[in-house]
C-alpha cells in the first residue's frame, strides 16, 4: 500500500509540473536518450571492430618482421652450404696437406681468407665467418681465438657436432673464446652454426660459425610502433631476448605466456596497467616475435573515432536541448497567454480579448473565450440596464404621486395668505419650499442646469435657517466658469442634510457649511464642507466601503448566477444600513451618479473627528442637457 501511495504521489507531482516542463522532458526523452544510445552503440561497435583490425594488423606486422628475420637467417644457412662445398674449405677440413709446400699452404690459406671475406663484403649483416676443423685449427676473415685453448672444446662447437649437419641458431653468444677485429660485443651479434660431415662416414670434419649483426634484426623490429608506447620484441625458444627496446614496458616475457600455438593474443595486467600482448612464432628460426602495447592505446583510430562520436553526440544533444526548449516554449506560450487572459477576466477585466490568429485547438479555445466574454458583457449590460430602469421607475413613481400643479397652487395660496397677514417669515419659507419642489420635479428631467441646483439648495438652506436660526450659517462659492454647466438634479440636498443633522446639530455653538463648485482636471467638482463633530475613523471607513460597493461590477465565478439573484436583496440591505447611519439619499446619490456617468465619478468623503467633514462630488463637464 505504501509503495502504491508513493507511486501515485510521484505521478501527481509530475502532473503538477507546468506544461512547458513536461514538453521539454518529453522532447529530451525522445531525442537525447536515443542519441546517447546510438553514440554508445557506435563506440562499442567501432572499438570492437577496430580492436579486431588492430590485432590482425599487428599479426601481419609481426609476420613481416618474422619474414625479414627469416630472410637474413636463411642467408646465413645458405652461406654455410656454400662454405662447406668450397674445395679449399674441404681440403682444410680434411687436414691432408702432406706433400704441399709451405708456399702453397700459405696461398691456400690466403685464398680461403679472401673467400670468407667476400661474404662480409657482399652481406653487410655478417659480422664474421669462422671455419674450424676437427683438430681445432680455424680459418676466419674477422674472428680469432682469444687464447690457445682448442676451439673444439667450445660449447657452440659441440652443439654443432651434436646437430649432425643440421643448421642451428644459437642466439646471442656468451663466454666464448672468440672475438673479432671489429670488437663486436656479445649482445650485438647472433651466432649460427652447422657441422660439416664426411659424406662417407657421416663424421663431423669441422664446423662453420657465422655471426649475424643484431642491428639488422633491430632495424626490422624497432621501427614498428604499436600505439604511442607499444613495441615489438623477439625472444628465442628458451625465452631469452633476441631483441628488446631500450625502455620496455615489461622487461621479461615468461615462456609459458607464448607456449600455446604458433600465434595468439591475450591481455595481462602488469604493475596495475592492462597490457595487450600479441605474438607469432617463426617455425624456421624458432623465435617468437611479441607485440606489447597498452589496452588504453590499442589504436589511435579508436580514440579519434571516439572523439568524433562524442563530439557529434554532444552537439546533437545541445541541438536537441535547444530544439526541445524552443518547441516547448512555442507550444506553451499561447496556452500561457490564454491563461493570463483568463486570469485578468477572473479578476474583473471583461474587456480583455484573445488576439491570436492560430487555427489549432488553442486558437479555437481563444475565440470561444472571446465569445464567452462578449456574452457575459451583454448579460452584465442587460443587468445594469435593468437596475437603472428599476431605480428610474421608482423615482418616477414617487414623482407621479405628487400632483405638481396642485402643490404649486396650494403653496402659492399659503404664501399670499401669509403676506396678507404680515407673516413675512412664513411667506419666505413657503416661497422657498415652493422653489424646492419646483426644481426637484423639473418637469421630469434628470439633468438640470447647475444654477437650478444651486437655487434648489439655497431654498433648502433658507428653510433650514428659519428652523435653526443662528445655529446654522452657510456660504457659497460658485466659480463663474461652471454656471453654464449641467448636473444631475438633487445631488447637493442629501449631502447638506447630512451635514446639518449629523454635523452642525451635534456640535456646541453655531456651525458653518461651505458649498463650492469648480472645475479641476477635466471634471466638475461640488464640495460640501462643515465644521461639525466629524466622524469616527472606523465609521468613516465603513461608509466609504458602502459607497464603493453601491454600483459594482459583479465578479464572475462559479456562483455568478446566485450572486446575480442576491444582488437586488443586498442593495436593499445596504440602503437600509446607510439610512440608519447617515440619513436617506446619500447612497441613492452615489448610485445615480455612477449609473449615469460610470464608476470613475461619484462621491469621496474626508472627515476628522472634532473638526468636520468634507464631501466632494465629481461629475463630467456637461454643457447641454444631452451631455
Amino acid at each position: 500500500m505504501r509503495g502504491c501511495h508513493l507511486k501515485q504521489l510521484k505521478f501527481f507531482q509530475l502532473n503538477n509540473l507546468p506544461i512547458r516542463y513536461k514538453l521539454i522532458i518529453m522532447f529530451l526523452l525522445i531525442s537525447i536518450l536515443p542519441s546517447i544510445g546510438l553514440g554508445l552503440l557506435i563506440d562499442y561497435t567501432v572499438e570492437r571492430i577496430i580492436g579486431k583490425q588492430v590485432n590482425e594488423n599487428t599479426l601481419q606486422l609481426i609476420g613481416k618482421v618474422n619474414k625479414s628475420m627469416e630472410f637474413y637467417v636463411s642467408n646465413m644457412q645458405n652461406m654455410t652450404y656454400l662454405i662447406a662445398f668450397d674445395p679449399g674449405v674441404k681440403q682444410f677440413l680434411k687436414g691432408n696437406d702432406s706433400g704441399v709446400s709451405e708456399e702453397e699452404r700459405e696461398n691456400s690459406v690466403y685464398s680461403m681468407h679472401k673467400y670468407l671475406q667476400g661474404f662480409t663484403t657482399l652481406y653487410s649483416e655478417v659480422a664474421g665467418v669462422m671455419v674450424v676443423n676437427s683438430k681445432g685449427d680455424y680459418i676466419s676473415n674477422e674472428l680469432y681465438a682469444r687464447s690457445p685453448q682448442p676451439l673444439t672444446e667450445e660449447s657452440w662447437f659441440k652443439e654443432a657436432v651434436a646437430g649432425k649437419g643440421i643448421y642451428k641458431i644459437l642466439g646471442k653468444p656468451g663466454h666464448r673464446n672468440i672475438t673479432s677485429h671489429a670488437n663486436y660485443k656479445e649482445d650485438e651479434v647472433i651466432s649460427v652454426v652447422r657441422a660439416i660431415l664426411n659424406p662417407d662416414t657421416q663424421q663431423a670434419e669441422g664446423v662453420v660459425l657465422i655471426d649475424l649483426k643484431l642491428r639488422v634484426i633491430a632495424e626490422a623490429v624497432k621501427d614498428v610502433r604499436l600505439g604511442k608506447t607499444g613495441y615489438l620484441l623477439v625472444i628465442d625458444h628458451d625465452g631469452g631476448h633476441i631483441y628488446s627496446p631500450a625502455k620496455p614496458i615489461i622487461r621479461d616475457i615468461p615462456k609459458q605466456w607464448v607456449m600455446e600455438g604458433s600465434s595468439g593474443n591475450f591481455s595481462q595486467i602488469v604493475d596495475g596497467e592492462k597490457l595487450q600482448i600479441i605474438y607469432r612464432k617463426s617455425t624456421f628460426t624458432d623465435w617468437t616475435t611479441v607485440g606489447v602495447f597498452s589496452s588504453k592505446e590499442s589504436a589511435l583510430e579508436v580514440q579519434e573515432i571516439r572523439f568524433y562520436v562524442i563530439t557529434f553526440v554532444f552537439f546533437l544533444c545541445l541541438l536537441n536541448i535547444a530544439a526541445a526548449i524552443y518547441l516547448a516554449h512555442s507550444m506553451s506560450r499561447p496556452i500561457n497567454q490564454l491563461m493570463s487572459f483568463m486570469q485578468k477576466a477572473e479578476s474583473g477585466d471583461l474587456t480583455i480579448r484573445y488576439w491570436g490568429e492560430r487555427e489549432d485547438e488553442v486558437g479555437k479555445l481563444g475565440r470561444s473565450f472571446n465569445t464567452m466574454l462578449a456574452q457575459m458583457n451583454k448579460l452584465l449590460s442587460l443587468t445594469e440596464l435593468q437596475g437603472r430602469q428599476k431605480r428610474e421607475a421608482e423615482l418616477r413613481s414617487l414623482q407621479a404621486h405628487i400632483k405638481p400643479h396642485f402643490l404649486y397652487n396650494t403653496l402659492d395660496t399659503i404664501h399670499w395668505m401669509a403676506r396678507k397677514k404680515g407673516a413675512e417669515d412664513v411667506a419666505e419659507v413657503v416661497q422657498s419650499l415652493s422653489k424646492l419642489f419646483r426644481i426637484g420635479l423639473s418637469k421630469g428631467n434628470d439633468i438640470i442646469p447647475l444654477t437650478d441646483e444651486i437655487e434648489h439648495i439655497q431654498s433648502y438652506l433658507v428653510i433650514q435657517k428659519t428652523r435653526y436660526k443662528d445655529k446654522l450659517n452657510y456660504t457659497m462659492d460658485i466659480s463663474p466658469d461652471v454656471q453654464q454647466l449641467y448636473v444631475i438634479k438633487l445631488v447637493l440636498q442629501p449631502i447638506v442634510e447630512n451635514a446639518i443633522y449629523h454635523g452642525i446639530k451635534e456640535r456646541r455653538g453655531p456651525g458653518h457649511i461651505a458649498i463650492k463648485a469648480y472645475v479641476d482636471e477635466g471634471s466638475l467638482l461640488l464640495s460640501v464642507s462643515d465644521d461639525g463633530v466629524g466622524m469616527q475613523p472606523e465609521k468613516l471607513e465603513q461608509l466609504r466601503r458602502l459607497l464603493d460597493s453601491t454600483v459594482a461590477t459583479p465578479k464572475l465565478s462559479e456562483h455568478d448566477l446566485k450572486e446575480l439573484r442576491e444582488r437586488e436583496h443586498q442593495d436593499v440591505l445596504r440602503s437600509k444600513k446607510l439610512q440608519e447611519q447617515q440619513g436617506y439619499g446619500v447612497l441613492n446619490v452615489q448610485a445615480r451618479i455612477q449609473l449615469t456617468f460610470g464608476e470613475r465619478y461619484g462621491m469621496s468623503i474626508e472627515s476628522t473627528l472634532g473638526e468636520g467633514t468634507t464631501v466632494t462630488i465629481a461629475m463630467p463637464i456637461l454643457r447641454d442637457i444631452y451631455g
